[in-house]
């Protein structure tokens, strides 16, 4: 099981530390599952890169960055080197800690 601890850019929402996540989940999955809002416009396909975030620590934990996944990062808003796309960072086997955080939400069109 895993601890996911998040932090957000977006002014006024107090850090979260979610306990007992199951592998095999997103960590976009993990946020929508949890009532934390993150936007993935095209259904979690990686085909777009709304629902980028960025990976504080744990990423030995996550599947390894991929060819199209690092393709849709070059398009994100404030890309930084340790940025990663939510319903890319599948949580793999095993047990640990992850740290993400969240990029301002409302940056996208329609909030």
């Amino acid at each position: 099981m895993y601890t996911i601890k998040i932090d957000f850019e977006q002014k006024g929402l107090e850090n979260v530390v979610l306990t007992n996540i199951a592998p095999d989940q997103s960590l976009l999955e993990v946020c929508l599952d949890n009532g934390i809002e993150l936007h993935h416009n095209c259904g979690a396909v990686c085909a777009c890169s709304t629902c980028h975030l960025y990976v504080n620590s744990g990423a030995a934990h996550l599947e390894e960055l991929g060819d199209r996944e690092e393709d849709f990062i070059d398009r994100a808003v404030n890309p930084r080197i340790n940025s990663r796309l939510g319903c890319q960072c599948v949580l793999q086997a095993g047990s640990g800690e992850v740290s993400i955080t969240l990029p301002d939400q409302t940056q996208f069109l329609g909030e």
